[in-house]
């Protein structure tokens, strides 16, 4: 592995020196975040962040030498037995919502609605009613094992667990998921396996709500992406006009702002030169090949989300009418990976 200073340590130096970082398992225990496991990453460069196992693996707090870059909502890590996914009309996704990663999956993103379920073949159930982004986020883990490896004078952190989302006469569905760091770096990599273990062809839409707060977000902080063009806004960015490429301070009341971005690469990243921090994320535009910005600049729940996604913003209902929605057949695979990069300017 290579220090802060740039000298290289092999396995029997580190050894030498106590080791710098690891993976600790730990359970939350108090208000709504009671009973939820957490694996702490701690990679010894000053990155360290949070996966949240009984929350699909997905991540939570995430910081750089102290400095907080993972968005925490007033929601807080909200143990997945209190969620309710039916209630306000599909919108309770949002009592749940926060971290710096929130999975939307695995049979349906965006916005809900109601959609044949014809495939399913049960005829008391003629439609599936989906909420926004999905079940998945709010689905445990099954913890398939976590820790350190070696290979070579590299040392690897990681994780690895499965959610299994499933119904009788319904979709059924496993993310595998790897998340790993290097001991010594700065980066985040995750490798996510969607399967087909039915007999059936099963719907699939898969995104990341990737979400950055204070104090990487801060006024004068700066999106950056090889945006070739926008494809699609809300009404808000008309309506209220701020900025999505220069960040203001946080506005009371601020309606959110969301854009499809066509992208001539797969990168997107926060930047502040201020704090001297960027944090960007990286995926392959053959997995991912849609993506959205989304500002929250409302006072109290500050954040950009950059949000790679296997669809257009029209979702599920819109994909289905166009043929673009994926179909996993019987026992069909699709992979993911994607990488989370903190650098100090």
């Amino acid at each position: 592995m290579t220090d802060l200073y740039g000298q290289t340590h092999d396995r029997r130096e580190l050894a030498a020196r106590g080791g710098a970082g690891g993976v600790r398992l730990v359970t939350l225990a108090d208000g709504a975040e009671r009973g939820v496991r957490a694996l702490e990453f701690r990679t010894g460069s000053g990155l360290a962040f949070e996966v949240l196992v009984d929350r699909a693996m997905d991540l939570g707090a995430a910081e750089h030498a102290g400095r907080a870059f993972g968005w925490s909502s007033p929601t807080g890590v909200r143990h997945p037995g209190l969620h309710e996914h039916a209630d306000e009309d599909g919108l309770s996704w949002l009592r749940s919502f926060t971290g710096l990663l929130v999975t939307g999956g695995l049979d349906h993103t965006l916005f809900g609605g109601s959609v044949d379920s014809a495939g399913y073949r049960y005829p008391p159930r003629e439609t599936v009613r989906h909420g926004l982004h999905g079940r998945v986020a709010n689905i445990p883990a099954r913890l398939h094992g976590y820790g350190s490896t070696w290979e070579g004078d590299r040392c690897v952190l990681w994780a690895e667990g499965e959610v299994r989302q499933a119904a009788v006469f319904g979709e059924n569905l496993t993310l595998t998921r790897r998340i790993e760091a290097d001991l010594g770096g700065n980066e985040i990599r995750l490798v996510d396996t969607v399967h087909n273990p039915a007999f059936e062809p099963m719907p699939h839409m898969f995104l990341y709500h990737i979400n950055l707060g204070w104090p990487l977000l801060d006024e004068g902080a700066r999106f950056v992406a090889p945006v070739a063009r926008t494809v699609w806004q809300s009404d808000s960015v008309a309506s209220q006009g701020v900025d999505h490429r220069v960040l203001p301070p946080p506005i009371p009341g601020f309606v959110e702002q969301v854009y499809e971005h066509e992208l001539t690469s797969g990168t997107a990243a926060i930047v502040n030169e201020r704090l001297g921090l960027a944090v960007s994320v990286h995926w392959s535009q053959g997995e991912f090949p849609c993506f959205f910005e989304w500002l929250n600049l409302r006072a109290g729940n500050y954040a950009v989300g950059l949000e790679p996604s296997t669809h257009h913003v029209g979702g599920e209902s819109s994909a289905r009418e166009d043929g673009s929605m994926t179909w996993l057949e019987p026992g069909e695979s699709r992979t993911y990976r994607t990488a989370f990069r903190v650098e100090e300017l």
